[in-house]
């Protein structure tokens, strides 16, 4: 089956997009176009279907309920389609409807996504480790670089995996490494089903939501600086993301 495809990129967090319907797309088939050596390479598969309903894949064939730096994507591929410079689309995913406000300048746009209710869960000890857990529709395990101490690029790589698919974590959870800077946040997400990313939206909105619950920084909005750039998130009820959307570029591939 040959499938026409566009590759989006949100910070350097890209995605496959292929409409269809939400079943459409195979686990299978989502990690051999993710394979970034034998697919078109990717972070994670979105797939677009009537109603403007965003299901999420990652690269390893994990479905999860929800991705900032997706949505932002989508909400960017329905703006090409439509002919759309400025507007609001609604958009379903499997952590609620989500509002994204775009305004796009050709292939690329800045897109305020309302996140929903972004909370503070508590604190969760594992393996002698404090983690402030945050829910942004999906699960989130943070560290802060003083508060629990200092990690090397090794301690991340090591911790991450460890804490993402630990026991204590049934479905898993996504970890993040932060440092309060500057009245903003430094960081570093390990995300669940996919490894290092350049840059993760609901870890984004989650970390800033817990840390401006434990007073280490002050709202109304937050900047976070991801490896891959900055989003400006705004905690409250619901919170809001603000951050750049771009299409790389169009094509076909075939699958079984």
């Amino acid at each position: 089956m040959t499938r026409r495809f566009a590759k989006y990129e949100g910070l350097g967090n890209d995605f496959v997009v292929i409409e269809g319907e939400p079943d459409g797309v195979s686990k299978g088939d989502a990690v051999r176009l993710c394979d970034r050596r034998l697919g078109v390479g990717a972070d994670g598969v979105l797939v677009v279907s009537s109603g403007d309903r965003m299901r999420v894949i990652n690269a390893d064939g994990s479905v999860p309920e929800m991705c900032g730096n997706g949505i932002r994507c989508v909400a960017l591929h329905l703006a090409l389609a439509r002919g759309i410079d400025r507007g609001t689309f609604v958009i379903e995913t499997d952590a609620g409807s989500r509002s994204c406000e775009i305004v796009r300048n050709g292939d690329r746009a800045s897109v305020r996504v309302d996140m929903g209710n972004v909370r503070f869960v508590g604190e969760r000890e594992v393996e002698g480790t404090k983690l402030l857990i945050g829910d942004a529709g999906n699960p989130h395990a943070i560290m802060f670089f003083g508060m629990f101490g200092e990690f090397s690029s090794a301690d991340i790589d090591a911790l991450g995996p460890r804490f993402a698919t630990h026991p204590a974590f049934p479905a898993g959870t996504n970890v993040e490494f932060a440092r309060v800077k500057d009245g903003g946040i430094d960081l570093i997400v390990w995300e669940r089903g996919v490894g290092r990313t350049l840059a993760c939206g609901t870890g984004a909105c989650a970390t800033a939501v817990v840390a401006l619950a434990k007073g280490l920084v002050r709202g109304p909005r937050v900047r976070v600086t991801l490896p891959g750039g900055d989003l400006e998130i705004e905690p409250g009820e619901p919170t809001f993301m603000t951050g750049p959307a771009r299409l790389v570029f169009h094509g076909e591939v075939d699958t079984p």
